[in-house]
Order: structure tokens, then C-alpha cells, then sequence
């Protein structure tokens, strides 16, 4: 994790930065907000800690400067003020949360690494043994390979995948694709047909399987056979 501390005592500083070192928190260091826009322009940051009553620009003043630049970057504000008031300008310019001086290292690493996980994107890619479904591409691989699949053959893919190992019912796959039932009887068992084709060819193992009375699942071989 890369984050950004703007705090004008060297001091208390060093030893923030030794303690989140110690934690595998990387910390470039500001000693004012100036200072702190000239990083921000060059760097990017999970989370940016900074001190509200520093020189040549204050922490409210910097926190302002970083939401007009569109930078919606998690900030924690330190102070030594403990007032209600203090903390409703600080929310009020974009302040993500709040630690009064003094307060304890493992408590500021803790407030930075749930503001960091807040700033994760969640995974667009499932993978399921060798097979991997890139949610955000719409392209699905297998032992490596892209897989050639129609659109209708992605969303039924897409919903055993999402699902796995757990069994999922034909009713549940005909309201995904068709918004209901199948255009035909026979529709679901030939599309399942033509992706077993796809995904698992003969030179892999079989990932799909159809659970008599209950549906289809899509599950890694160890899986399956919980199942």
C-alpha cells in the first residue's frame, strides 16, 4: 500500500512513518499542503493522512485544493482539536475520518487500511480451476485459450460461474437469458450442449455438469465431486 503523510512535526512523522513501514505501508512524507499537491500531482495514493494545523497551507485548505482537482483520494485528518465544530468543516471539504492527537499507531494504521480497502475496485475476473471469466472484458479463457462464445452462451457461462460450485436451476438460467422461459423446449439443453463444447473440450477436464432434477453447476473436478 502506497499512502501519503502531510504532517509538519518531523518528529511525530519519523515515527509514524517507522511504525507503518513496519506494517508494509509504504509513506512518502509532506511537511506542509504545499508540498503535499506538488507529490500529488506526480504520485497516486490509497490514502492520504494529513495534519490540520500545519504552515503555508492547513490541512482544510489542502483537503479543498484536492476535491476541486477532482482527487477523491481517502484523506484522514489528524488534530489537536476536539471539537464537534472542527469536525464538521473537515467532512464538510471531503474528509473520509478523524483522529484526535494523541492517539495510539495501531489505531491509525487500522483507520488507514479499512480507508484503503474502501478504494479497492472489486475483482472483474473469476477464475474456476483453468477457466478464467473476465466480467469486465466479457471474455472468458481456458488453459490460456479465449473462448469463442455467443452471446447467449456468455450469459449462461456467466451464471453458472458466478454461482459455483453451487448448482443452479434451469429455471433460475432460462429468467438470466430469455427473461424467462426458453424460446423453445429443447432451447436450454442445446445451448448447455454448445458451451460444454466450448469449455470443455476433450484435451481439458469437464468443469460442467448437470445434476439430474436439481440443474447445472460449474465447478472445479474437486468440487464436483462434493456434489
Amino acid at each position: 500500500m502506497q499512502m501519503l503523510l502531510v504532517e509538519d512535526d518531523m518528529d511525530l512523522a519519523e515515527l509514524i512513518i517507522e511504525y507503518l513501514n513496519a506494517e508494509a505501508i509504504e509513506c512518502d512524507i509532506a511537511y506542509n499542503g504545499s508540498m503535499a499537491l506538488n507529490l500529488l500531482e506526480e504520485n497516486a495514493y490509497q490514502v492520504i493522512v494529513s495534519d490540520v494545523m500545519m504552515p503555508k497551507m492547513d490541512g482544510f485548505t489542502l483537503l479543498e485544493n484536492l476535491r476541486s482537482m477532482h482527487i477523491q483520494t481517502p484523506c484522514l485528518m489528524l488534530t489537536a482539536r476536539n471539537t464537534l465544530e472542527d469536525k464538521l468543516i473537515g467532512f464538510e471539504k471531503g474528509a473520509d475520518d478523524y483522529l484526535v492527537k494523541p492517539f495510539e499507531l495501531a489505531e491509525l494504521t487500522a483507520r488507514i487500511k479499512v480507508l484503503a480497502h474502501r478504494t479497492q475496485p472489486p475483482s472483474s475476473k473469476i477464475k474456476i480451476s483453468d477457466l478464467v471469466l473476465d466480467l469486465r472484458e466479457r471474455q472468458a479463457y481456458r488453459a490460456g485459450q479465449l473462448l469463442a462464445l455467443s452471446a447467449a452462451e456468455w450469459q449462461l457461462l456467466e451464471i453458472l460461474v458466478k454461482h459455483s460450485p453451487a448448482v443452479v436451476s434451469k429455471i433460475d438460467i432460462e429468467d438470466h437469458i430469455w427473461g424467462g422461459e426458453a424460446p423453445s423446449k429443447d432451447a436450454l439443453k442445446m445451448l448447455i450442449y454448445r458451451l460444454r463444447k466450448v469449455v470443455d473440450s476433450p484435451e481439458v477436464s469437464p468443469l460442467i455438469t448437470t445434476v439430474r432434477g436439481r440443474g447445472v453447476m460449474i465447478a472445479a473436478p474437486e468440487d464436483q465431486a462434493q456434489c
